[in-house]
């Protein structure tokens, strides 16, 4: 089973897109034509489903992404829409495609408010369409730009965005001053980067592509978007006994820490692993169904019995920082089994950067853990994407990094976004969750990418249904427990 995606560009990656189709012959005025098309489809879905006015309000640059947005705006009021266009500059600075747009909207019936003070008297009034800036935002908003995102981001009716949410730097999600939170971007042709870096995912909201014409070529792209539709649960057979089914050893927990031994073991064993297995201290208590052993790190005999039998181990939830995690993980790399490496056992990676790893490894640290791995002190943001490409390269592990959204990366594969996670996945113990998760995946032959990626989408969508009856606020990660069910009952068999 392979992984099928979205390519996910830079903005520079998408102007070469565009500057290629044009020296084929394509058109710039049908692309535009065709984009607002592609926003008044999604805009009237928008309305349509939340019973909403059918009121739009545009916030218009002077560009091409203003184009597209009077462009969506003529065939709106052509549907009977009542559509008013607000541009924040004067019409002598508009470009050429712009200035087009606009007056087909005009004569169309589409209205124009100039007046700053009317369109705050107006601007809760319906739905609006951002149509300010897109791509080529390089540096911060000037003062017109500015108090437009403003006054839409103070409104009480939602926003959608044309392309990415101005003010967003399209590449990197940086804001230079301020940017539009929007409700929905309808992304055109590929997603950005930057909605996924940064502070894109907190004013990107739902994404949803809307296309224009783009001919297929070969497309030059940072990383690949994944959707659920992609993925598909292993087949459980009918006469499998417990151990087919999927043996997993952990290695978890302290007395210090007892709890990430039970969630980790817990989560694989509620997400398919027909047995668990975990060693950990005594005076952890785990549930009736797993069974628990004590592992002396001077003989790891007892150790090895079960890992032979066993299709996949997890290590290092709440293991501690010392050294008998570092001899645990150091002997575990040398058994040639899958083998999904977490919290303080990666803490034991970052002080041993030597140790060599497994293509069997999968890696799931936070941002910080990764941070160590990679040997930077600094708290700056960095290049997630490149840095940790890089990593895979030297290293042949699969590579989740854990966040909102989460990334996974192996070497001579673009990176994976799972664009899922919230803040109630954002509670100690998440990640040990996952990590169950992951492995117990692992015991159904999936490959290290494709498991990973099943697994934070299931992990995601119990994030979601826990949230949905018990709030973001509440969420616990043993919560989560009680979701997989429901997350793994909305996800296809292979069949």
């Amino acid at each position: 089973m392979g992984l099928d995606g979205i390519k996910v560009v830079t903005a520079q990656e998408m102007k070469d897109l565009e500057s290629r189709a044009f020296q084929k012959g394509y058109s710039e005025l049908e692309f535009m034509q065709q984009a607002g098309i592609s926003v008044a489809v999604e805009v009237e879905k928008f309305i349509q489903e939340r019973k909403l006015p059918k009121k739009v309000l545009i916030f218009a640059g002077r560009g091409n992404n203003a184009g597209d947005g009077f462009a969506a705006g003529a065939i709106l009021v052509a549907k009977g829409y009542s559509v008013i266009a607000y541009p924040i500059y004067p019409l002598e600075r508009f470009g050429t495609l712009c200035r087009n747009m606009y007056e087909n909207f005009c004569s169309q019936g589409g209205k124009v408010e100039f007046s700053l003070e009317k369109i705050q008297e107006r601007v809760n009034q319906g739905l609006i369409l951002d149509a300010l800036v897109g791509t080529g935002m390089k540096k911060s908003a000037d003062n017109e730009l500015a108090s437009a995102i403003e006054i839409a981001n103070h409104s009480k009716f939602p926003i959608l965005a044309i392309d990415i949410p101005s003010g967003l730097n399209g590449t990197t999600g940086e804001v230079g001053s301020v940017a539009i939170h929007a409700t929905k971007t309808i992304y055109l042709e590929f997603a950005k980067t930057g909605f996924f870096l940064r502070d894109g995912w907190d004013h990107v909201g739902e994404i949803v592509r809307g296309g224009f014409g783009l001919p297929e070529d070969k497309v030059q792209a940072s990383a690949c978007l994944l959707n659920l539709s992609s993925l598909k649960l292993p087949p459980i057979q009918r006469s499998w006994h417990k151990y087919q089914k999927g043996y997993v050893v952990a290695i978890a927990g302290s007395e210090e820490m007892p709890g990430a031994a039970v969630l980790a073991s817990s989560a694989a064993l509620r997400s398919g692993a027909g047995i668990v297995h975990v060693f950990c201290p005594d005076k952890i208590t785990v549930p009736c169904e797993i069974i628990r052993q004590f592992l002396d790190d001077k003989n790891f005999d007892g150790l090895d019995q079960e890992i032979a039998r066993a299709n996949a181990i997890l290590v290092g939830p709440g293991l501690g920082r010392v050294k008998k995690t570092d001899k645990i993980v150091q002997h575990l790399l040398k058994i040639n089994k899958p083998l999904v490496i977490d919290a303080d056992a990666l803490f034991s990676l970052a002080k041993h950067p030597s140790w060599k790893l497994p293509s069997s490894c999968i890696l799931t640290p936070h941002k910080q853990e990764m941070k160590r791995l990679l040997g930077l002190e600094t708290k700056e943001e960095i290049d997630w994407l490149s840095l940790c490409q890089n990593y895979v390269e030297e290293k042949p592990v699969t590579l989740v990094l854990k966040g909102a959204p989460t990334f996974i990366f192996m070497s001579g594969h673009l990176p994976v976004i799972i664009p899922q996670g919230g803040p109630a996945l954002a509670t100690a113990g998440s990640g040990d969750v996952l990590t169950g998760v992951i492995t117990a995946l692992l015991c159904h032959r999936l490959t290290p990418r494709y498991a990973a990626a099943l697994g934070c989408f299931i992990h995601a969508i119990a994030g979601k249904k826990a949230a949905e009856n018990l709030t973001s606020y509440s969420v616990i990660a043993s919560d989560l427990l009680h979701y997989l069910p429901k997350a793994l009952s909305s996800i296809e068999y292979v069949t």
